[in-house]
């Protein structure tokens, strides 16, 4: 019962995972999904949504024969990871395309969800994080997407907002400064995009830049609002570019540090280490150029320098790491080719 004695309201929650090649992680996630809906299935109505990426590991047959419940989309090649959540939200009736776009379909509002949930597969949701994140967007009707506090698989805690990328963090993201004393407080500042330990320990909910995509709900109305993901991220910076074109809509962003999710990071990408190198980059660039507003041309000019000065020093490591036979021949062109691709774009 709510304050004034009234049955507290239902709402409707989508959970959408893109998977590709995590099967044990996917059968992890979806449980811990379905027992955290659980817990509050009188008040929060979950739908989970599996959109398959053509993995080879036989995760759309699990999730077929072990979680029937669960609305699998089983695509036959793989759209990424925004492509495969833009595929669900299209389902749930969302029209994906930026808002304004002549193109957009309207879709009939009572098929839609109040809130959806983009949740990679190698997560694990603790609690009633769910209801807990979809109650604090249900309370704040200012705040368009929400995050969760992370842990990493042995507990250790792990940044799940930032701000929004300086030159400072692309310094130490190419110069990590790991000999130099006090790196790590330095690493974990707000020169590096970090916001502090403390307001993830103070338990209360905080303004960010933006969250990470790994577990992040966001209100249906500000889907309505701005749109989908844009496609033409295929992976990173999706949810940075979200978060962005949220503010610029008058939307504010928020962390829930009480809403807890374990977060294995990057089984995916670990997958095609070189090949998510490029696609990072390739979204990076896109990034900076499509929010030129917020990222002026002294600053893009001045990043391109960055870049090349980083990328020249990541060929001398790489070439290092090959004289001491720490990597082979194919590895060394494989990293070459890839830092070569990163200079050209």
């Amino acid at each position: 019962m709510t304050m004034d004695g009234r049955a507290p309201r239902m709402m409707r929650l989508a959970v959408i995972i893109v998977s590709f090649n995590t099967c044990a992680l996917l059968r992890d996630c979806l449980s811990s999904v379905l027992a955290s809906a659980a817990r509050t299935a009188d008040r929060l109505d979950v739908v989970i949504w599996v959109v398959d990426n053509a993995s080879g590991d036989g995760s759309a047959a699990m999730v077929a024969a072990e979680f029937p419940s669960v609305r699998l989309v089983a695509l036959d090649r793989n759209v990424g990871f925004t492509g495969g959540n833009n595929h669900a939200l299209t389902a749930l009736g969302f029209a994906v395309m930026p808002a304004g776009d002549p193109n957009r379909a309207v879709a009939p509002a009572p098929t839609r969800p109040g809130f959806v949930l983009l949740l990679n597969p190698d997560t694990a949701v603790a609690g009633d994080a769910l209801y807990t994140m979809a109650a604090f967007l249900r309370d704040h009707p200012a705040v368009g997407a929400c995050g969760a506090r992370l842990a990493y698989g042995d507990g250790a805690f792990q940044h799940g907002a930032f701000r929004f990328p300086s030159l400072a963090q692309v310094a130490l993201d190419f110069f990590p400064p790991a000999r130099l004393p006090g790196a790590q407080r330095l690493l974990d500042s707000r020169v590096n995009g970090r916001y502090a330990r403390s307001l993830w320990d103070g338990g209360a909910p905080f303004a960010v830049d933006f969250v990470l995509g790994a577990a992040m709900l966001v209100r249906g109305a500000a889907i309505d609002a701005v749109g989908g993901l844009d496609d033409a991220y295929w992976m990173y910076c999706e949810e940075m570019d979200w978060c962005l074109r949220l503010r610029e809509d008058g939307w504010q962003v928020f962390a829930v540090p009480q809403a807890q999710v374990v977060h294995y990071a990057g089984q995916s990408s670990r997958q095609v280490r070189w090949p998510a190198y490029v696609r990072l980059w390739q979204s990076r660039f896109r990034f900076y150029d499509v929010h030129r507003g917020y990222y002026p041309r002294g600053y893009r000019r001045a990043l391109r320098w960055l870049v090349k000065l980083g990328l020249a020093a990541q060929r001398r490591e790489m070439r290092g790491a090959f004289a001491r036979g720490a990597i082979t021949g194919q590895e060394l062109a494989d990293a070459l080719d890839a830092l070569h691709a990163v200079e050209q774009m």
